[in-house]
């Protein structure tokens, strides 16, 4: 694989500062013209998805790794992810990130210099203009839902380091796609005992005390600080189901 910085979304002139295909799409105070790009705008999100499977399709096993963008080189959370990085690509994973810095980055970078497949799939943003440097493969996306839909079609498992709003989502995204069947036998490991507990506390309090979840929803999370046990669930994953 080859990297590819020149792929997808370019600054154009006449667009709103800040302003992105994805808020262009959604927001319906708009432009009133909407009733007639958007119809349109279903060719762009056609040539993302048909771009995402075209390239990602013969990628073999890999495992998504998610975390904060905004750590330094110095955090604590971007070593962690280095030696996931680096886990995941000995046991003959790919890696796959968002592309971006902190945490991506650090799992970006295990996974090259351990000799393995380094992905980033970016996103249009404001403040984010490149892939991270230890992408040897890179797409880039303008629409977050295609985005999403790669991370899982072409994941066997996902690990999630420290991180915010946006590595919430993708977990609550993977666990509810779990819990519905619309994907089966999914490993989450969450890397960060200390972290991540208060939200499984909560989660257990509250939800599962209220009836709202079931007990083998936050069963299908592993919390660990242990790098090589995250790696022996993901190669166990991959030994029981292909």
């Amino acid at each position: 694989m080859t990297r590819r910085t020149g792929a997808g979304p370019k600054p154009s002139a006449g667009r709103p500062p800040g302003s992105t295909t994805d808020q262009r799409l959604l927001d319906s105070r708009g432009d009133s013209n909407w009733v007639h790009t958007d119809p349109w705008r279903v060719l762009k999100i056609q040539a993302e998805f048909v771009e995402g499977f075209n390239d990602l399709a013969e990628i073999g096993p890999a495992i998504s790794v998610f975390g904060s963008a905004r750590i330094s080189a110095t955090h604590p959370a971007y070593a962690i992810g280095e030696k996931v990085g680096s886990g995941l690509a000995r046991a003959g994973f790919t890696v796959i990130t968002g592309g971006g810095p902190g945490a991506m980055e650090a799992a970006n970078k295990g996974a090259t210099e351990a000799g393995g497949e380094s992905i980033g799939l970016g996103i249009e943003l404001p403040w984010e203009v490149k892939l991270n440097d230890y992408v040897t493969f890179g797409l880039n996306f303008r629409y977050f839902f295609v985005r999403k839909m790669m991370f899982v079609k072409y994941s066997q498992g996902y690990i999630v380091l420290p991180g915010g709003l946006g590595t919430l989502d993708e977990l609550f995204e993977a666990m509810t796609l779990a819990q519905t069947l619309k994907i089966t036998q999914f490993p989450i490991v969450l890397m960060g005992v200390e972290h991540w507990s208060g939200l499984l506390d909560w989660m257990r309090g509250s939800m599962l005390e209220d009836a709202r979840i079931k007990q083998s929803d936050i069963d299908m999370l592993t919390l660990t600080d242990d790098v090589d046990e995250a790696v022996a669930l993901m190669v166990a994953a991959r030994e029981r189901h292909g």
